[in-house]
């Protein structure tokens, strides 16, 4: 036995004769607005789950050809590797700006690069380094898929036989979860490089001590789970950049949309899963380290 709402005969919500808009007909519109929002969002998790399904099915049926690979890691690796530099240098200067006086205050300046370099390696490497490349990559694969929707590219592939996803989406996510975390290490390392000059030359700190302090303080696992984070990361910048292309509505009003959607999205579900396994990963960490870190 099926259940069916129909809406034919429900009778509209009927307003007053003077025109005014009772509280009956706010709740219902309410209702109607928030109703259709839910939908829509459920309607789209699960088109974007069988878009990624199809991916990784092409994936374990198919690789792409190296050409393909080549060009896309060169995009989105190669040429990232200045703003994703330039990033993490600032990073590591801007933590050693604003947590010197703090430190100076109770005489533990020398233990600043411990701060500097966990914060970086565990959270603030990985998750900027990937809020930047969701900005330029996320927002240029949706911006090149969209124009080649808009164009009919994408339906002329399908028209000669070839599968647009294994062609256009299966190279992307490849050279997203590759080269990402690789440029997140790129992050890190330019973020304790310059947290070390700041500390080290404008800010006077003892060399020999800021070295010894930031070593013993920082262990594998924190490196770990940064770049452990960042393969999540480029996994969802990829799919959800490549969704909002494929799914671009006509117009260069359309295309400029999907990039900016695509950027959005992919922000928040970096948060969101940073979030996730932040919690999984402290678990583990303090079950390897019942004693937690000993950073100062």
């Amino acid at each position: 036995m099926s259940l069916s709402v129909s809406t034919q005969n429900d009778p509209a919500p009927r307003r007053p004769e003077n025109g005014s808009v009772t509280i009956r007909d706010m709740l219902y519109a309410w209702v109607v607005q928030w109703g259709a929002a839910v939908v829509d969002g459920v309607a789209t998790v699960g088109d974007i789950a069988m878009f990624a399904w199809q991916m990784v099915v092409w994936i374990f049926t198919r690789l792409p050809q190296r050409g393909t690979l080549l060009i896309n890691f060169y995009q989105i690796g190669v040429l990232s590797l200045p703003v994703v530099a330039l990033t993490g240098t600032f990073i590591g200067m801007v933590l050693a700006v604003q947590s010197y006086y703090q430190f100076h205050a109770i005489g533990l300046e020398s233990h600043l690069g411990v701060v500097i370099n966990t914060s970086l390696v565990r959270e603030l490497g990985p998750v900027l380094a990937a809020t930047m490349l969701a900005g330029r990559v996320g927002s240029a694969m949706a911006a090149v898929l969209g124009t080649m929707r808009v164009t009919e590219q994408i339906d002329a592939l399908t028209t000669m036989g070839a599968d647009p996803i294994h062609y256009l989406v299966v190279p992307r996510f490849l050279a997203c979860i590759f080269l990402i975390p690789a440029l997140t290490i790129m992050a890190d390392f330019m973020g304790i490089v310059g947290g070390y000059f700041y500390s080290v030359m404008v800010l006077e700190i003892d060399h020999a001590a800021y070295l010894t302090h930031s070593r013993d303080g920082v262990v594998g696992f924190d490196l770990f789970s940064g770049v452990f984070k960042s393969v999540f990361f480029g996994g969802m910048i990829a799919v959800i950049s490549c969704y909002q292309g494929f799914h671009c509505k006509p117009g260069a009003e359309g295309v400029g949309k999907a990039a900016t959607q695509a950027f959005v999205y992919s922000f928040v579900m970096i948060l969101a899963i940073d979030l996730f396994l932040n919690i999984i990963l402290d678990k583990i960490y303090f079950a390897m380290y019942p004693a937690g870190a000993n950073i100062l």
